[in-house]
């Protein structure tokens, strides 16, 4: 990195939230209980997916890894803005900025590809049933949770270092309240041409190609529900989708209303509102989702309640 940049500016103001001080605390307050439920909900499901037995499937596999994403990119986020709110001045280092768009990048890229892969997952499961355990074979399932972690973590580190090896003006208020790169953008006196074409090029194919994963495998299974006979099969097949694709309704959902809204659609408060959900509210949601509409996760849950209450009576 730039000699120059790290002696004209070590550190970096976030906005945060909000400026008014009477909602510190009632923020603060609400954000601690929606972070907390996420890290309790996402270990939970990490832990069950891994010592019960009925969860040991391809399924409850890109489960755990979603869980673990999602736990990724809001530990990235939350505890910071937390601590945000009963400090004085709202400071960021240089390299934790850096640090924390590196983290953010990984998990949130990450994430993309576990929905499509638990996409494709169902797509076997439901229109090639018979084939089910060969092909989602422990080795295919490790592999497509490790290609997408490599490639998220390359393009972390070429996103970041790039980011952050450009000069920075003087000014060093980030309007957001953490280290997110349009905001980071708006603070740069460098050309940003070639990051610009870069992320351009990386988003589209991230999206797209995440995304016609996701649409390919869900009409292969529609086309395989309608050609179904028995109304039972078809009320089963529907149910294992269910919360996948309420998950990937709500994530691809913020995801667009977020990046794809015309620029003069945007604006501070709603951009902040549309982070706050897909950075803390999403991972909160998930494991809920999962848990609620899941009955072997359920079950799952109520066994180990039992088996630690006995422990403790």
């Amino acid at each position: 990195m730039d000699k120059d940049n790290l002696t004209v500016l070590n550190e970096f103001i976030l906005m945060g939230i909000t400026d008014r001080p009477e909602l510190q605390a009632p923020l603060f307050g609400l954000f601690l209980i929606i972070y907390v439920i996420s890290v309790v909900g996402n270990l939970g499901i990490i832990i069950l997916t891994k010592i019960d037995f009925k969860l040991q499937t391809p399924m409850y596999f890109f489960l755990r890894h979603l869980a673990i994403t999602d736990l990724g990119y809001s530990t990235a986020v939350g505890p910071k803005m937390l601590v945000n709110f009963v400090v004085g001045e709202n400071t960021i280092s240089f390299y934790f900025c850096a640090t924390q768009l590196a983290f953010f990048i990984v998990f949130i890229t990450s994430e993309l590809f576990i929905l499509s892969a638990m996409s494709y997952d169902r797509y076997v499961a439901i229109c090639n049933p018979l084939l089910y355990t060969v092909i989602m074979s422990q080795r295919t399932c490790w592999v497509l949770v490790v290609i997408p972690y490599l490639y998220s973590m390359i393009v972390s580190l070429l996103i970041t270092i790039k980011i952050f090896d450009l000069s920075f003006c003087g000014y060093n208020v980030i309007s957001h309240f953490y280290c997110d790169i349009p905001p980071l953008f708006s603070l740069l006196c460098s050309n940003t041409h070639e990051i610009e074409l870069i992320l351009l090029v990386l988003v589209a194919f991230d999206l797209i190609s995440s995304l016609l994963i996701v649409v390919v495998s869900y009409l292969l299974v529609l086309v395989a529900i309608i050609r179904m006979n028995s109304a039972e099969g078809r009320y089963k097949a529907f149910s294992t989708c269910g919360s996948h694709l309420t998950v990937l309704v709500v994530f691809y959902g913020t995801l667009f209303f977020m990046y794809i809204q015309p620029k003069s659609s945007h604006s501070f408060d709603t951009d902040t509102v549309t982070s706050i959900f897909y950075t803390l509210v999403i991972p909160m949601l998930n494991p809920l989702i999962y848990s609620l509409r899941n009955k072997d996760v359920k079950d799952a849950i109520l066994k180990t309640w039992e088996k630690i209450s006995n422990v403790f009576s």
